[in-house]
Protein backbone atom coordinates (compact mmCIF):
# COMPACT_ATOMS: atom_id res chain seq x y z
CA UNK A 1 0.00 0.00 0.00
CA UNK A 2 1.53 3.36 -0.94
CA UNK A 3 0.23 7.25 -0.24
CA UNK A 4 1.15 9.49 -2.37
CA UNK A 5 0.89 13.58 -2.21
CA UNK A 6 1.86 16.03 -4.33
CA UNK A 7 0.45 14.15 -7.42
CA UNK A 8 -0.85 15.96 -10.85
CA UNK A 9 -3.57 17.68 -10.25
CA UNK A 10 -5.40 15.94 -13.10
CA UNK A 11 -5.90 12.80 -10.45
CA UNK A 12 -7.12 14.82 -7.86
CA UNK A 13 -10.13 16.66 -10.16
CA UNK A 14 -10.52 12.98 -11.34
CA UNK A 15 -11.61 12.36 -8.16
CA UNK A 16 -13.63 15.49 -6.85
CA UNK A 17 -15.55 15.12 -10.13
CA UNK A 18 -17.00 11.83 -8.98
CA UNK A 19 -18.51 13.49 -5.69
CA UNK A 20 -21.89 14.45 -6.18
CA UNK A 21 -21.09 17.15 -3.51
CA UNK A 22 -18.40 18.99 -5.29
CA UNK A 23 -20.30 18.39 -9.00
CA UNK A 24 -22.26 21.41 -8.22
CA UNK A 25 -19.49 23.72 -6.69
CA UNK A 26 -17.49 26.49 -8.93
CA UNK A 27 -14.33 25.97 -10.49
CA UNK A 28 -12.80 28.22 -8.14
CA UNK A 29 -14.08 25.97 -5.02
CA UNK A 30 -12.68 23.03 -6.67
CA UNK A 31 -9.47 24.13 -7.15
CA UNK A 32 -8.55 24.52 -3.06
CA UNK A 33 -10.35 21.79 -2.35
CA UNK A 34 -8.42 19.87 -5.06
CA UNK A 35 -4.88 20.81 -2.68
CA UNK A 36 -6.15 19.08 0.03
CA UNK A 37 -6.87 15.32 -2.04
CA UNK A 38 -4.19 12.62 -1.69
CA UNK A 39 -4.18 9.51 -3.52
CA UNK A 40 -3.94 5.94 -2.29
CA UNK A 41 -3.67 2.27 -3.39
CA UNK A 42 -4.89 -0.96 -2.59
CA UNK A 43 -4.13 -4.13 -3.89
CA UNK A 44 -7.05 -7.06 -3.26
CA UNK A 45 -7.26 -7.97 0.03
CA UNK A 46 -6.05 -4.99 2.15
CA UNK A 47 -8.08 -3.01 4.58
CA UNK A 48 -9.09 0.50 3.57
CA UNK A 49 -10.53 1.16 7.03
CA UNK A 50 -11.56 -0.67 9.96
CA UNK A 51 -13.71 -0.26 12.62
CA UNK A 52 -12.44 1.50 15.55
CA UNK A 53 -10.67 3.77 13.38
CA UNK A 54 -11.13 7.79 12.94
CA UNK A 55 -13.80 8.51 10.66
CA UNK A 56 -11.98 11.45 9.84
CA UNK A 57 -11.66 11.60 5.39
CA UNK A 58 -13.92 11.20 2.78
CA UNK A 59 -12.86 8.17 0.80
CA UNK A 60 -13.40 8.31 -3.46
CA UNK A 61 -12.99 5.07 -5.16
CA UNK A 62 -11.53 6.33 -7.98
CA UNK A 63 -10.77 3.03 -9.45
CA UNK A 64 -11.75 -0.51 -8.17
CA UNK A 65 -13.97 -2.11 -5.94
CA UNK A 66 -14.45 -2.75 -2.40
CA UNK A 67 -16.91 -4.08 0.23
CA UNK A 68 -17.87 -2.37 3.48
CA UNK A 69 -18.85 -4.58 5.86
CA UNK A 70 -19.55 -5.31 9.94
CA UNK A 71 -18.35 -8.18 12.33
CA UNK A 72 -21.47 -9.67 13.92
CA UNK A 73 -21.53 -10.59 17.98
CA UNK A 74 -21.16 -14.15 16.90
CA UNK A 75 -18.34 -12.95 14.62
CA UNK A 76 -19.67 -13.44 11.29
CA UNK A 77 -19.05 -10.86 8.51
CA UNK A 78 -22.20 -8.85 7.60
CA UNK A 79 -22.65 -7.41 4.45
CA UNK A 80 -23.71 -3.36 4.22
CA UNK A 81 -22.65 -2.29 0.87
CA UNK A 82 -20.25 -2.35 -2.39
CA UNK A 83 -18.14 0.60 -3.27
CA UNK A 84 -17.52 0.92 -7.03
CA UNK A 85 -15.51 3.46 -9.22
CA UNK A 86 -17.13 6.66 -8.88
CA UNK A 87 -18.47 5.55 -5.39
CA UNK A 88 -17.55 7.28 -2.12
CA UNK A 89 -17.68 7.05 1.47
CA UNK A 90 -17.66 9.25 4.61
CA UNK A 91 -19.21 12.44 3.24
CA UNK A 92 -20.06 13.03 7.19
CA UNK A 93 -16.79 12.57 8.22
CA UNK A 94 -15.98 15.74 6.66
CA UNK A 95 -18.19 17.45 9.21
CA UNK A 96 -18.82 15.40 12.16
CA UNK A 97 -16.18 13.53 14.81
CA UNK A 98 -16.57 9.91 15.58
CA UNK A 99 -15.00 6.34 15.19
CA UNK A 100 -15.78 4.61 12.31
CA UNK A 101 -18.23 0.98 12.85
CA UNK A 102 -17.11 -0.75 9.74
CA UNK A 103 -14.45 -2.13 7.36
CA UNK A 104 -13.77 -1.42 4.11
CA UNK A 105 -11.55 -4.27 1.96
CA UNK A 106 -10.51 -4.00 -1.53
CA UNK A 107 -12.03 -6.56 -3.74
CA UNK A 108 -9.68 -6.15 -6.68
CA UNK A 109 -6.50 -3.65 -7.54
CA UNK A 110 -8.36 -0.15 -6.18
CA UNK A 111 -7.50 3.31 -6.21
CA UNK A 112 -9.12 5.94 -3.63
CA UNK A 113 -8.53 9.37 -3.38
CA UNK A 114 -8.92 10.97 0.85
CA UNK A 115 -9.94 13.95 2.23
CA UNK A 116 -9.28 14.64 5.73
CA UNK A 117 -11.67 16.66 8.09
CA UNK A 118 -8.90 19.60 9.75
CA UNK A 119 -8.23 20.26 6.39
CA UNK A 120 -11.43 20.71 5.12
CA UNK A 121 -12.50 22.25 8.06
CA UNK A 122 -9.95 24.84 7.88
CA UNK A 123 -10.80 25.54 4.19
CA UNK A 124 -14.44 26.22 4.98
CA UNK A 125 -13.63 28.94 7.69
CA UNK A 126 -11.06 30.58 5.06
CA UNK A 127 -14.11 30.21 2.51
CA UNK A 128 -17.70 31.31 3.77
CA UNK A 129 -18.73 31.22 0.32
CA UNK A 130 -17.35 27.55 -0.32
CA UNK A 131 -19.13 26.80 3.23
CA UNK A 132 -22.23 28.47 1.97
CA UNK A 133 -21.71 26.36 -1.86
CA UNK A 134 -21.48 23.21 0.37
CA UNK A 135 -24.27 23.63 2.29
CA UNK A 136 -26.42 23.95 -1.36
CA UNK A 137 -24.23 21.03 -2.75
CA UNK A 138 -25.68 18.53 0.16
CA UNK A 139 -29.12 19.81 -0.51
CA UNK A 140 -29.13 18.88 -4.11
CA UNK A 141 -27.61 15.24 -2.78
CA UNK A 142 -30.85 14.73 -0.87
CA UNK A 143 -32.68 15.17 -3.62
CA UNK A 144 -30.47 13.01 -5.83
CA UNK A 145 -30.77 10.56 -3.35
CA UNK A 146 -34.35 10.40 -2.93
CA UNK A 147 -35.05 10.19 -6.55
CA UNK A 148 -32.44 6.92 -6.81
CA UNK A 149 -34.37 5.21 -4.41
CA UNK A 150 -37.34 5.45 -6.67
CA UNK A 151 -35.21 4.41 -9.54
CA UNK A 152 -33.36 1.60 -7.64
CA UNK A 153 -37.16 -0.05 -6.55
CA UNK A 154 -38.56 -0.03 -10.06
CA UNK A 155 -34.94 -1.77 -11.83
CA UNK A 156 -35.32 -5.42 -12.05
CA UNK A 157 -33.07 -7.51 -10.10
CA UNK A 158 -31.35 -9.03 -13.22
CA UNK A 159 -30.89 -5.33 -14.24
CA UNK A 160 -29.35 -4.75 -11.27
CA UNK A 161 -27.12 -7.74 -11.69
CA UNK A 162 -26.31 -6.80 -15.02
CA UNK A 163 -25.13 -3.58 -14.22
CA UNK A 164 -22.89 -5.25 -11.09
CA UNK A 165 -21.14 -7.84 -13.38
CA UNK A 166 -20.34 -4.73 -16.14
CA UNK A 167 -19.16 -2.99 -13.35
CA UNK A 168 -16.68 -5.31 -11.92
CA UNK A 169 -15.58 -6.50 -15.35
CA UNK A 170 -14.56 -2.87 -15.91
CA UNK A 171 -13.16 -2.92 -12.32
CA UNK A 172 -10.92 -5.13 -12.92
CA UNK A 173 -10.67 -5.23 -16.60
CA UNK A 174 -11.03 -8.78 -17.87
CA UNK A 175 -14.47 -10.44 -19.92
CA UNK A 176 -14.08 -13.40 -18.03
CA UNK A 177 -13.29 -13.39 -13.76
CA UNK A 178 -13.93 -14.83 -10.79
CA UNK A 179 -16.76 -12.95 -8.80
CA UNK A 180 -14.79 -11.42 -5.92
CA UNK A 181 -17.91 -11.63 -3.86
CA UNK A 182 -19.97 -14.54 -3.17
CA UNK A 183 -23.34 -14.62 -3.89
CA UNK A 184 -25.06 -14.17 -0.72
CA UNK A 185 -22.80 -10.93 -0.18
CA UNK A 186 -24.25 -10.09 -3.96
CA UNK A 187 -27.32 -10.54 -2.99
CA UNK A 188 -27.70 -8.40 0.17
CA UNK A 189 -25.71 -5.52 -2.23
CA UNK A 190 -28.47 -6.41 -4.86
CA UNK A 191 -31.53 -6.47 -2.47
CA UNK A 192 -32.63 -10.44 -3.20
CA UNK A 193 -32.26 -13.90 -2.26
CA UNK A 194 -28.75 -16.01 -3.01
CA UNK A 195 -30.89 -18.10 -5.17
CA UNK A 196 -32.57 -15.68 -7.13
CA UNK A 197 -28.98 -14.44 -8.21
CA UNK A 198 -27.99 -17.94 -9.34
CA UNK A 199 -31.15 -17.97 -11.46
CA UNK A 200 -30.46 -14.99 -12.89
CA UNK A 201 -27.13 -15.92 -13.58
CA UNK A 202 -28.32 -18.89 -15.65
CA UNK A 203 -30.78 -16.88 -17.26
CA UNK A 204 -28.25 -13.98 -18.50
CA UNK A 205 -25.51 -17.16 -19.65
CA UNK A 206 -29.04 -18.77 -21.63
CA UNK A 207 -29.53 -15.40 -23.47
CA UNK A 208 -25.89 -15.32 -24.50
CA UNK A 209 -25.22 -12.03 -22.76
CA UNK A 210 -22.44 -13.87 -20.45
CA UNK A 211 -21.15 -17.62 -20.08
CA UNK A 212 -21.24 -19.36 -16.99
CA UNK A 213 -17.74 -21.19 -16.58
CA UNK A 214 -17.68 -22.28 -13.44
CA UNK A 215 -20.46 -21.66 -10.43
CA UNK A 216 -18.25 -18.63 -9.63
CA UNK A 217 -16.60 -17.85 -12.45
CA UNK A 218 -18.52 -15.84 -15.69
CA UNK A 219 -17.48 -14.74 -18.97
CA UNK A 220 -19.00 -11.44 -20.62
CA UNK A 221 -20.01 -12.25 -23.86
CA UNK A 222 -22.05 -8.98 -25.10
CA UNK A 223 -21.34 -5.56 -22.75
CA UNK A 224 -23.89 -3.83 -24.94
CA UNK A 225 -26.79 -6.12 -24.47
CA UNK A 226 -26.10 -6.26 -20.58
CA UNK A 227 -26.19 -2.91 -20.77
CA UNK A 228 -29.64 -2.76 -21.85
CA UNK A 229 -30.83 -5.13 -19.05
CA UNK A 230 -33.63 -3.42 -17.21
Amino acid sequence: MTKVHGHDEETADDCLDLVTIFQSLPEEDLAKISTLVSDRHFKAGEYIFSAGDAADTLTIVAHGQAKVFQISANGREQMLRVLQTGDFDGEAALFTSKDRTSFAQALMDTNVCQIHRSDFQNMMKASPDLALNMMNAFGKRLVKMEQQTTESAASSVEGRLANYLLETGAGLKQAQFVLPLKKKDIATYLGTTPETISRKLTSLDKQGLIEKKTNSEIKILDSDGLAMVE
